[in-house]
């Protein structure tokens, strides 16, 4: 039913993927090393054609002229503004509907969790025009505010799905017990079953400052400004009037990947525990 491992196979086989495993990688990493390479070029090799080809010299300066000639640092404030608001709305509302969903029987939860689900498969591009208009009506265009409670709305859906699901492979007897002792369902939502989801809430809000640090369409259509507009969006405005500046967007790029790559390594114990949490029983 399921493949057997690497080890297993045969001498032929394990050579063949121990060739294809590194290839695979390099091809894989490979747009990402040709930004780095182009962030460490400087100008004159750009202007001069020597687009995949080994810098003249390492123009580490790149990077501070991405600080000193662009307000890429407001942009990375921006970010951050955005992401971690969204981070903990969204966490903090599907762990309550997570539990709501999971532990209590009543009419229409599956229906209801089909709608949480169900908005994760309404194509962006649909939902382009009503959105903004919906924020131009209610003040919110192009404002830190509208777009993060945005991201808490369109995120919740999928973290709601992630939760419920952790909470339903908990086991029912530890929530019976504090019942049967008289804890309120406030108490035992909080001191039973928060404590528990503590892997999966680490890794939720790794996959979601990840998902809303790297968001470019809503950055776009519902910002267009240096006070409000995300790195994502931001990026653009390195490149000049006349000349496009490729090394100082591929310099400003690393810089804004730099965030999310950090939080995944300082958070990869408990990410790493939370998505394997219960494969194994």
């Amino acid at each position: 039913m399921f493949p057997r491992p690497i080890q297993q196979r045969p001498a032929a086989t394990r050579a063949a993927y121990q060739v294809a495993l590194p290839v695979a990688l390099i091809l894989w990493l490979l747009p990402l090393l040709g930004v780095a390479m182009t962030s460490l070029k400087p100008g004159a090799d750009l202007t001069q054609g020597n687009y995949f080809g080994w810098p003249s010299h390492l123009a580490w300066s790149n990077y501070a002229d991405v600080f000193r000639n662009s307000p890429i640092g407001w942009y990375i404030l921006n970010s951050f503004k955005v992401t971690i608001p969204t981070v903990i709305g969204a966490v903090a509302l599907s762990c309550m509907t997570g539990f709501a969903l999971a532990i209590y029987k009543f009419r229409f939860n599956l229906m209801i969790f089909f709608i949480f689900v169900a908005g994760n498969f309404v194509p962006f591009q649909i939902l382009m025009v009503p959105v903004r208009d919906l924020t131009l009506k209610l003040g919110l265009y192009n404002t830190i505010t509208g777009l993060a409670l945005f991201h808490i709305a369109f995120q919740t859906g999928f973290c709601t799905l992630f939760m419920r699901n952790f909470i339903k492979s908990l086991p029912n007897e530890l929530i019976e017990a504090a019942r049967v002792e008289g804890v309120s369902e406030v108490r035992i939502f909080w001191y039973v079953v928060l404590p528990l989801m503590r892997p999966a809430i680490a890794a939720l809000s790794v996959l979601v400052f990840t998902f809303i640090w790297n968001d470019y369409f809503w950055a776009t259509v519902l910002t267009n400004g240096v006070s409000t507009q995300p790195v994502t969006a931001g990026l653009y405005s390195l490149n000049g009037q006349w000349v496009a500046q490729w090394q100082l967007v591929s310099a400003g790029s690393i810089v804004a990947a730099m965030p999310p790559v950090l939080m995944f390594f300082a958070m990869q114990r408990h990410f790493i525990a939370g998505l394997t949490l219960g494969a194994v029983k």
